[in-house]
């Protein structure tokens, strides 16, 4: 099994790192100054046990990958440039590589199955930063993440089996689920504060926003009947496993980490924007995530920089009956 890592950022890039070190086959595809750096001084991992360089193949795109049996993609884009990678993907990679969605999110399976028979959906809870080009830090220790694998829509095979296998010799949690969407949805309501963190950063005030943020998520999940881990099991899951290396270490989560690269583009859509689009699929409405949407696409639109919104300002913009 080689694993082709689409996205080598901050979840990508670690897996990718902690792949590598466990004596596995990896390929990443990368872009940019990224590339660049990887390609000129290799891979760098920082942990809490120190900073490592590697040398791991990286490649601007599948197009310079000699593809073969065994292969399988760790699709680890944002939820923005899903469409785009499988675009890709689909004209070098064999209809028959699985494709395991390492995202935040529950569309990009939806997607990917349309290009590809073999889907995989990863939970990914694994806080990583990824801000300097050719640099991935993860954020926890021992243990870098859990990123427990199903078969969408749902299932689980030896293929999933064997990728479990695989992340679990690299130092990850991981156990196969055949429900793995319900976990994915649980993950998205954990996830729906995110474009509130980039925009208004952890100032007073946030932590109400964000509650309300989640709390309108979960109704509407519930009005379309839609299942999701509650938060007592998601705790539950997370519990002494996943431990800050060092206390406050990131400075936000991966929507903040996209402004403050100024990359132009943000996740938002895929994350507040899901609940948005199964709130008006129902005939209801999400004016909190909505909201949260449509600042962090202008924040990222505009290039303004991370945590500079007052949450007075940020509420001043809701809808008078919100």
């Amino acid at each position: 099994m080689r694993f082709i890592v689409y996205g080598a950022g901050a979840v990508g890039g670690v897996l990718g790192a902690y792949l590598h070190l466990s004596g596995q086959q990896v390929v990443l595809i990368a872009r940019g100054a990224h590339l660049a750096a990887i390609r000129e001084h290799g891979l760098t991992l920082e942990d809490a046990t120190g900073s490592r360089t590697m040398a791991v193949p990286a490649v601007a795109g599948p197009g310079e990958i000699e593809w073969r049996d065994g292969d399988v993609v760790l699709l680890g884009v944002k939820g923005q440039d899903t469409e785009a990678a499988l675009r890709d993907l689909a004209v070098y990679a064999p209809a028959a590589t699985p494709v395991v969605c390492l995202q935040n999110g529950v569309d990009n399976e939806r997607q990917a199955l349309r290009a590809f028979e073999h889907v995989y959906g990863i939970c990914v809870m694994s806080p990583t930063t990824h801000l300097t080009p050719g640099v991935v830090r993860a954020d926890c220790h021992p243990v870098p993440g859990l990123l427990d694998v199903g078969r969408f829509p749902s299932g689980v095979d030896a293929t999933a089996e064997s990728i479990a296998a695989a992340l679990r010799k690299a130092g990850y949690e991981s156990v196969p689920r055949p429900d793995i969407m319900r976990w994915k949805y649980g993950k998205l309501l954990r996830n729906v504060g995110n474009a509130v963190d980039a925009v208004c950063g952890r100032a007073d005030g946030v932590r109400e926003i964000v509650g309300r943020i989640r709390a309108e998520a979960e109704a509407v999940l519930d009005a379309a009947g839609i299942a999701y881990t509650p938060e007592d099991e998601d705790n539950e899951r997370r519990a002494g496993i996943l431990k800050a290396a060092v206390a406050d270490s990131r400075g936000g989560g991966s929507s903040w980490q996209s402004l403050a690269r100024g990359t132009g583009h943000i996740e938002a859509d895929y994350l507040s924007g899901e609940i948005v689009l199964v709130a008006r699929l129902h005939g209801l409405t999400a004016p909190y995530n909505e909201n949260a949407r449509r600042w962090a696409n202008l924040f990222a639109r505009e290039g303004r920089p991370p945590a500079s919104l007052p949450a007075e300002q940020w509420l001043a913009t809701l809808p008078a009956d919100a």
